[in-house]
């Protein structure tokens, strides 16, 4: 590869990465929207045999709706049962906090004056954190309004992509088309599977310790898994949180810490390498810098769409004669070239 190449390939790359900051609110909903056409396109497929495509896509959408929809139901009633339960938890964290400021008093010298002003600066910034969120939320419910438009345009002019495909590449039999789509379908099939794994686990943990509402955090902190590093982080707060203030002993909220703990080694050792990782198959550095990368471009949303967009990218390397060699830093398994074919890569690149 020339230094002339390099420098093209430099200058493409800091373009894109410019495009999808400036243009992160058009792009990451149409990003999602590709993702997920392309998971629901061989049930619309199937749909499609009996009846239009129009109708059939329609129908594939309300059936993903009605998924959500019962998703919702059982965040909704478990919010409510919860909702129930907190006048007489607020009693309990009330006294929690005094006995807490007491210990912060006998170990640090600071006074309950002082404890009282760090915890109104606290909510000072709180507040203005709460702000964002709503904004984000706002955000959010035009985000996924968007998204269900998308996927219809998508799944409705398929054929008008795969001709647009042909006509840049005329020679080509679009074999990569097939992979990326392999690759998308297993990821979003292999995150759903290891969500579901993390929230039974957590859940069964929380239920032996006794914890209230075990089953909805449980559920939470699974879901939260999807976010690495900082959803973990999230999903055992609160349950500790509520283990401090429901709990005699402090070895419960131990407990909980230990519980997730656990689970995330399992989840980050032995399930997600082999339910999901197999369907990239990137290496661990690769990903590790996906995520930064993605999560310095586009946040919690970048950091979700970091992996799978990584094998999408392997993908198309190693099609490319003069790309190709980057992917031997991205792959899982690494097999020796050959003499013969480093010989026709360096034939390919001339």
């Amino acid at each position: 590869m020339n230094l002339d190449r390099i420098y093209k390939s430099l200058v493409v790359t800091a373009l894109v990465i410019t495009a999808l900051i400036l243009m992160k609110d058009i792009v990451m909903p149409i990003a999602f929207a590709a993702l997920f056409s392309v998971v629901l396109l061989p049930l619309a497929r199937r749909f499609e045999k009996r009846t239009g495509r129009i109708f059939s896509i329609t129908l594939v959408l309300l059936v993903a709706f009605l998924a959500m929809g019962l998703l919702f139901w059982f965040v909704v009633a478990q919010l409510a049962s919860l909702t129930e339960s907190l006048p007489d938890l607020e009693g309990k964290f009330l006294t929690l906090i005094n006995s807490f400021s007491y210990q912060i008093s006998t170990w640090f010298n600071i006074d309950t004056h002082e404890q009282m002003q760090m915890m109104k600066d606290a909510l000072k910034n709180f507040s203005s954190y709460f702000g964002s969120v709503l904004v984000s939320t706002s955000y959010f419910a035009y985000f996924f309004i968007q998204v269900p438009i998308y996927i219809f345009l998508f799944l409705l002019y398929r054929e008008r992509f795969k001709d647009f495909l042909l006509a840049i590449w005329p020679d080509s039999n679009l074999k990569w088309k097939d992979e990326i789509q392999g690759v998308v379908r297993g990821y979003i099939s292999g995150l759903t599977i290891v969500t579901i794994i993390a929230a039974v686990l957590n859940s069964i943990g929380l239920l032996l310790l006794g914890i209230e509402h075990a089953i909805f955090f449980g559920f939470l902190s699974g879901l939260l898994t999807m976010i690495p590093y900082v959803g973990i982080t999230i999903g055992a707060a609160l349950p500790t949180l509520l283990a401090l203030v429901t709990k005699d002993s402090i070895w419960y909220a131990v407990g909980v810490v230990a519980v997730h703990g656990f689970v995330q080694f399992l989840e980050g050792n032995f399930i997600t390498p082999k339910v999901t990782g197999s369907k990239i198959s990137v290496n661990a550095l690769a990903a590790i810098l996906a995520l930064l990368v993605g999560g310095k471009i586009w946040g919690i949303t970048g950091m979700i769409l970091a992996v799978p967009a990584v094998g999408i990218l392997k993908i198309l390397l190693s099609y490319s004669p003069t790309l190709k060699p980057i992917v031997i830093l991205l792959e899982d398994k690494h097999n020796e070239l050959t003499e013969e074919e480093i010989e026709k890569m360096d034939e390919q690149q001339k």
